[in-house]
Order: C-alpha cells, then structure tokens, then sequence
C-alpha cells in the first residue's frame, strides 16, 4: 500500500531535519554557524544562513527529494542574500539534476548530508554581496538569533520584536 501524502510529508520533514543536522555539523567544524528558516527581506525564508569566519554569509537550501528539487523555483530569490549559495541533499537522492543549467551550477555548491555528518561535494563559488548589503544582513540574522535565544528562554518575551 502507498504512503499517505501525511506520511510523506512527515518522513520528509525528518529527513530535512537530519540533512540541516549534519550541515549543522560540517559548518559548526569550519567555525561557520547557522540559523534555520531565517526569513529574508523578500518574503522568502531560507532553510539555513549562517556566517563564516570571514563575515562572508551562507545560505544552504535543503530538499530531499526529486519532487521537492523540481518544484522549486523560487531558490533564486536567495542568491541576493548571501555571498555562498548551497544546495544541501541526502545520500540516496539522484544529484545530476543540479548539473543542469536550470540549477545553475556556477554559482551553486551542493553538499550531501544525512543525521550524522555533510560533505561538500561541490564548493560553492563566492559571489560576493556588497559589502553595506552584507552589513545589513549579518545583523539581520544576529538579531533573529538573539530574539530566538531569548524567547526559548522566556517565552514571556514572543510578542515583542517580531518586525525583524
């Protein structure tokens, strides 16, 4: 019998959740740090932006599946916020698809990763943001991450700052 869409949609999630961890992982190694679904000024929201040693900000778009990768074309909205874009996917998944010029590979890296740990397969080239844009957005995402850190420990404090 197929899987309901429910179940589906719940394995998926979990495997998103162990390919972020392994990302999480790698980065953490390299002194990157990140922060999940960090909503962009655009309206999108990227599945995670972090900042390198550097100040140089990364984004990894996470998708488990063929269908997920597929259906996206909104990823290139995430291209004017970051100076690293990757493409972050399991072991199992079929990743010729992000050789396609429609991925545009010169300017996406892709890293595999599951529960435990990430390789980068593919380096992300560096297009680099300017630098006011980069100010901009460091702080962006360092004040997301203080506002988080401090609601999870007094979840009192939810309602206030919610304009970041």
């Amino acid at each position: 019998m197929p899987d309901s869409p429910a179940l589906t949609l719940a394995a998926d999630r979990h495997d998103a959740i162990a390919v972020c961890r392994g990302i999480n992982r790698l980065f953490a190694r390299n002194d990157i740090w990140c922060l999940a679904e960090m909503p962009l000024r655009n309206g999108r929201r990227a599945d995670l932006m972090g900042v390198d040693p550097k100040g140089r900000i990364v984004i990894v778009e996470v998708k488990v599946s063929r269908a997920d990768l597929v259906g996206d074309g909104k990823w290139p909205d995430y291209l004017d916020f970051c100076d690293r874009f990757y493409w972050g996917v399991p072991p199992g998944i079929d990743r010729a698809i992000l050789d396609g010029l429609d991925f545009r590979p010169d300017c996406c890296g892709v890293i595999v990763a599951d529960g435990y740990d990430a390789e980068i397969v593919r380096p992300a080239p560096s297009h680099p943001l300017a630098p006011a844009r980069r100010k901009v957005e460091v702080e962006r995402l360092a004040r997301t991450a203080l506002r988080r850190g401090i609601v999870a420990a007094d979840p009192h404090c939810a309602p206030w700052g919610q304009s970041i």
